[in-house]
């Protein structure tokens, strides 16, 4: 299923602009005549004292949020002279505020196929599964932490979530793992903490394995549940599925974190961050990520999805 850039941006910073609106046009024709990646207009913004990622920038000319608390305007003025734009220009084309809290319009949720692959492999397997409850969880947080073992394979992926149900009788998570590598052996999905195991389906040829994780009991509306499972594979050695890792989001988290952890000894030569909105994959943003001399490197991202947010290392040997 999936790091945004490092989060500097939440939800709660700017709210979804409508379709067609005429400020994400704008704002992605003036980025266009600049010449300047997303990169090297935050740099910009940064020499100038102002903090704002490449993420909010992405998510700005996507039209998927606009800036609206004052910061954000603050920092709209300075990025327009940035863009060489006339002063005022993308800001006069904001508009009025857009309602905030429960009542703004949320995202629809894209179907539990549309961001993998190999979905013809993929749906005879979740037809096999009940899906009732994955559209009535609101995704509060989700945490990640990627082991890399010293043979350079993925040794275990621990997966912490926080869900709240928006219905009576929520009482399952379905968990969806792609080895990447057809042919690599199929991980272990191990409760780890308030959910148990129910039916799993795989298909070993595609690299795909699909369980349901069933909460000790069916939630009221409103409940919450913390649950914790790792995808856990055998080893040594430990399969290696392309160095990297994806998580797909159907619909928005509110705050997801993802580890990675490499064998100190071994540290990558390179390790970076890929986030794509399903809604426009031309908006990708990537940015570099920096492991630590114990082999630890994390990224964070607010308000993230659906999409897809995916990590990338390798070794140049």
């Amino acid at each position: 299923m999936a790091d945004w850039a490092v989060g500097e941006t939440s939800a709660v910073d700017e709210v979804d602009a409508l379709a067609g609106d005429a400020f994400p046009v704008a704002l992605r024709a003036a980025i266009r005549a600049s010449g300047l990646s997303l990169d090297r207009i935050q740099y910009r913004l940064r020499a100038r004292g102002l903090t704002i990622s490449v993420t909010a920038l992405s998510y700005w000319q996507s039209g998927r949020r606009r800036p609206e608390r004052p910061e954000s305007l603050s920092a709209l003025k300075h990025l327009e002279e940035v863009l060489g734009v006339e002063s005022g220009s993308l800001t006069a084309l904001l508009g009025p505020p857009r309602p905030r809290g429960r009542a703004q319009r949320a995202p629809a949720a894209i179907s539990m196929d549309a961001l993998w692959d190999n979905k013809d492999q993929l749906g005879p397997l979740l037809s096999r599964m009940d899906l009732a409850s994955d559209t009535a969880l609101t995704r509060i947080s989700q945490h990640d932490r990627v082991e890399i073992a010293a043979d350079r394979g993925e040794h275990s992926i621990k997966v912490r979530q926080v869900l709240r149900s928006e219905q009576d009788g929520a009482d399952r998570w379905i968990s969806l793992y792609d080895v990447a590598r057809p042919g690599n052996p199929l991980p272990r999905i191990v409760p780890l903490q308030s959910c148990q195991l129910g039916r799993v389906a795989k298909d070993p040829e595609a690299g795909l394995i699909v369980a349901e994780l069933l909460f000790d009991r069916p939630l009221a509306r409103g409940e919450t549940v913390i649950m914790e499972y790792e995808v856990a594979s055998d080893g040594p050695p430990y399969p290696r599925n392309d160095d990297v890792f994806c998580r797909r989001f159907r619909l928005p988290t509110r705050d997801y974190v993802i580890e990675m952890r490499f064998d100190p000894a071994d540290p990558p030569s390179y390790c970076h961050q890929v986030a794509t909105p399903a809604e426009d994959v031309s908006a990708s943003a990537r940015r570099e990520m920096v492991v630590d001399a114990s082999g630890h490197t994390h990224a964070v991202a607010l308000g993230f999805g659906p999409g897809t947010f995916a990590v990338a290392w390798g070794w140049h040997d």
